[in-house]
């Protein structure tokens, strides 16, 4: 057998690199085939955003150290000079991201580049003299994690909660729309008690709900205490200022709650604990996403409204639930890379080392197929119809459902004295067990069973499609 020529040109030999393409071809579906469904994300998670975030930090601290008087010399800033400052991270646009870029290919060294465009943007002003200040006392990471803190808290509640939340409702609306449709339930993927289409889809939007809250509550956590967390340079610089309260005040005043005991780097713990609630979200969407694939196939929603598409190249009556199998994947992606930084985030050698720089830059993208599936399945459900016959008709071809009511009522039934009620398990089982019956069958095996006349009435009128015990109810009282 031949084997292959390891070094051969590929087989298409193209003439034209798709890389030199402008403007530039993405690598990943997000920044492609999937922009539009993610660009709220770019303002918050993509590299542009953290230097300008990056920007922010470096300019409050400033300001920050002048307020307080942190540093001997130091003076009030003019309004015009608060405006200059603050104007930097507000104007950041494409020519600052050159800026940048040009600083950092001559550093090698992403945090000290902003240092650079900041000192480069008040050369020749009246804050030149103030220069030091910039980046006073300060490790890349004192400027990195409350950076990312405040990326990530912004992400969360300006987009992925919104959008998050918006589905939650929408799921809530259609279960209580459908909170009377009867339904035949399936354990084990047999024919089990009925329930009600609104009450299953309740389950899952309450199951969200608490997810929701979990991470509405998360806490973001930052720090600015030096190289090793012990304020070591700030106190050998300027003994006489209370640097606690200085780092307290300022990572309070960004909005982030203060983390008091760290190494260089922040120790990242709140991410996973955030990263793990919104991978927990992920995971019951996704059971939703395969419980409704799993319904359309039978028959009980019609895919209907906004599907003028092609569902098959081959089969032009179909209409592929495609919605929910592209939220399944990017549930996985996501929670795959969720779980990945959880793990990462909360670890590192000694007092600091580098896994988290290259692991945070993940986090976009993280977020980024969880915002996409979370997009799918609400153009999945928006396009779903109910389908009261096929649910209808399932029900009553299971009429051997009611055997647990029945053998219920016979276990009160002698619970109460009544002769005659033994074993109503083993009776039942030998009724309905490996054959199929229908209600004429049930009817009369009730009448015949000697229950008291208000049991026998109750249970002769009982349908598979009334037998939904409280559902409804269920629905009312406990989805919000």
């Amino acid at each position: 057998m031949t084997k292959p020529n390891a070094t051969a040109a590929h087989p298409l030999a193209p003439t034209v690199s798709l890389a030199a393409l402008e403007p530039a071809v993405a690598l990943g579906p997000l920044d492609g085939r999937y922009r539009g469904a993610v660009d709220s994300l770019v303002d918050y998670l993509s590299e542009p955003a953290l230097n300008r975030m990056r920007l922010h930090v470096e300019v409050e601290w400033f300001i920050h150290l002048c307020v307080h008087s942190a540093v001997p010399g130091v003076r009030s800033l003019t309004s015009s000079e608060l405006e200059l400052l603050r104007s930097l991270p507000a104007n950041f646009d494409s020519g600052s991201i050159a800026e940048h870029a040009a600083f950092e290919r001559e550093t090698v060294h992403d945090v000290k580049a902003i240092e650079y465009v900041i000192k480069a943007q008040i050369a020749g002003t009246t804050l030149e003299p103030l220069r030091e200040l910039v980046h006073f006392a300060c490790t890349s990471e004192d400027i990195n994690n409350l950076s990312y803190a405040l990326m990530i808290q912004g992400a969360v509640r300006d987009v992925w909660l919104p959008a998050a939340s918006s589905l939650v409702e929408q799921l809530a609306y259609m279960a209580r729309a459908a909170k009377s449709q009867p339904m035949l339930s399936r354990t084990h993927g047999q024919p089990a008690t009925p329930t009600t289409l609104g009450k299953e889809l309740a389950v899952v939007a309450h199951r969200l709900k608490r997810q929701l809250a979990r991470i509405e509550a998360a806490e973001y956590l930052g720090k600015i205490n030096g190289a090793t967390g012990t304020f070591g340079a700030h106190a050998a610089a300027v003994p006489g200022t209370d640097w606690v309260e200085v780092s307290r005040s300022f990572v309070e005043d960004l909005g982030l709650t203060w983390n008091p005991l760290t190494t260089q780097i922040e120790s990242h713990d709140w991410q996973a604990e955030l990263y793990a609630d919104m991978a927990r979200f992920g995971r019951i969407l996704h059971n939703l996403a395969t419980d409704v694939w799993t319904y359309i196939s039978l028959g009980f929603f019609a895919q209907v409204r906004g599907q003028g598409t092609i569902g098959s190249s081959a089969m032009p009556h179909k209409v592929n639930p495609i919605r929910f199998e592209n939220a399944e994947a990017n549930l996985e992606i996501s929670a795959a890379l969720l779980d990945t930084l959880g793990a990462t985030l909360v670890t590192s050698r000694m007092q600091r080392d580098l896994t988290d720089s290259t692991s945070q830059r993940n986090i976009g993208v993280a977020f980024g197929h969880s915002l996409l599936a979370i997009d799918n399945v609400k153009r999945g459900l928006a396009g779903l119809d109910v389908n009261p016959a096929a649910l209808e008709a399932d029900l009553d071809a299971n009429w051997e459902v009611l055997a647990e009511p029945i053998q219920s009522a016979m276990r009160a039934a002698a619970v109460a004295g009544v002769p005659g009620m033994d074993n109503p398990y083993e009776t039942l089982r030998d009724l309905t067990r490996g054959r199929r019956i229908g209600a004429d069958d049930v009817r009369t095996f009730v009448a015949g069973l000697g229950l008291p006349a208000d049991a026998t009435e109750r249970l002769i009128a009982l349908t598979p499609a009334t037998y939904i015990g409280l559902a409804e109810k269920l629905v009312d009282e406990y989805l919000a």
